[in-house]
């Protein structure tokens, strides 16, 4: 059996799998993707509001925060996000990892961060087309560029569109950037792709409620 090399953003890839969300299976993921997304758009509608109110009436600056980052077969997309920030980067050259007690984060800025009401705006994403209620979690461009020399295997994640939450983040890996915790992240990633299920979705949507729910250590 030769191997097949596929081309991610220019970077040949070894094809250690193939992207599960082809024919039926990726027809029904993008059914559900859309049916959970205008659900959840309808009755976090309050919410949202409520959140961007604060945000608007608190700082400074822009509701939302738009960020470039690498969506399915390494194309950039515009991710959005509630700012919770007083600055921000574009993630294309330069990124800057939150820190805990991190002077950047405003204080309604730190309730959503904790909560990751932060990340409800990533819904008109999944409306649009450029991202997935589950998948590989999108990293800013200038990681992408840091990580994909250093960790063999990681540009397979973008096989798949990004997600909202994935496999990594409900078993603990929901943040952190330093070379070891982003090992464990992108193999949950690949472990997601070649073990995807319209059941592990479900799970991971389930658990997702759950981390959310009784973390206390994000920020």
């Amino acid at each position: 059996v030769q191997p097949r090399f596929d081309l991610v953003n220019g970077v040949p890839v070894l094809a250690v799998c193939e992207s599960p969300f082809y024919g039926v299976r990726g027809i029904a993921k993008r059914l559900i993707d859309i049916v959970i997304a205008v659900t959840a758009l309808v009755l976090l509608s309050p919410v949202m509001l409520a959140i961007a109110l604060a945000v608007r009436l608190t700082s400074p600056g822009p509701v939302i925060f738009k960020q470039t980052r690498y969506g399915l077969d390494g194309k950039e997309i515009v991710v959005y996000k509630f700012r919770s920030m007083r600055v921000t980067e574009d993630g294309r050259t330069r990124y800057t990892q939150v820190t805990r007690q991190d002077a950047r984060v405003t204080r309604v800025g730190a309730f959503i961060r904790s909560t990751s009401l932060d990340e409800l705006p990533q819904l008109f994403n999944v409306l649009e087309g450029s991202m997935s209620i589950v998948g590989p979690r999108p990293h800013a461009v200038a990681v992408n560029e840091q990580y994909r020399r250093l960790i063999p295997g990681y540009m397979v994640r973008h096989k798949v569109k990004p997600g909202i939450t994935g496999w990594a983040q409900v078993n603990g890996f929901r943040g952190g950037d330093d070379l070891g915790s982003m090992r464990q992240r992108i193999a949950f990633d690949l472990e997601y792709l070649q073990n995807w299920s319209l059941a592990l979705d479900l799970l991971i949507i389930l658990r997702t409620a759950f981390v959310v729910w009784n973390d206390r250590h994000a920020y």
